[in-house]
């Protein structure tokens, strides 16, 4: 199934565990200080983006500059549980998806109409393939790197429906 972002309840909606999607559109990369960082901002509505429909990939790249220009060689997921004590926050923010590995608490995916993507971990240079451009980068000088929240232009990221809007998840048993 291909998905455009920003994703509205309908498109998340319509997911269901095991779903394989291919998503396009722009991502914002955060760990976990950079979630603090927008939690901060948002309070003070002061963040540099809007993250209404958008999707946070659980991620810290490796990334060079090439002239002017950013380019992502490594975009492997990081591990989502620690983000949990972010997600009711970062969700009611109006993020639609999250893209990480390991699973969260689907609770919040439920009462929110989100859901959580899956990408296998290891994988961080075919997830670059599917990066076509790094459109910006926030807080890099404070942050660093890993940290920092990148901006960036996906297409056709194959991901995995691992957290439906329904609370299902491929990560517990029935």
């Amino acid at each position: 199934m291909e998905l455009k972002i920003p994703l509205s309840e309908e498109d998340v909606q319509k997911l269901k565990i095991g779903d394989i999607v291919h998503l396009s559109g722009i991502i914002y990369t955060a760990r976990d200080l950079a979630h603090r960082k927008i939690i901060e901002l948002a309070k003070r509505d002061e963040l540099p983006f809007n993250l209404e429909g958008a999707v946070i990939y659980h991620c810290g790249p490796i990334a060079r500059k090439n002239e002017e220009q950013f380019e992502i060689v490594s975009a492997g997921p990081t591990t989502s549980a620690r983000m949990n004590r972010y997600l009711n926050e970062i969700l009611s923010l109006g993020v639609k998806g999250i893209i990480g590995k390991g699973g969260m608490n689907p609770e919040p995916f439920k009462r929110h109409k989100a859901v959580y993507f899956a990408f296998t971990g290891g994988a961080g240079s075919l997830a670059a393939k599917n990066i076509k451009k790094v459109r910006d980068v926030f807080w890099l000088d404070e942050l660093g790197i890993p940290e920092a929240v990148w901006v960036l232009e996906v297409e056709g990221f194959p991901l995995l429906v691992a957290i439906d809007a329904y609370g299902n998840s491929i990560y517990k048993k029935s």
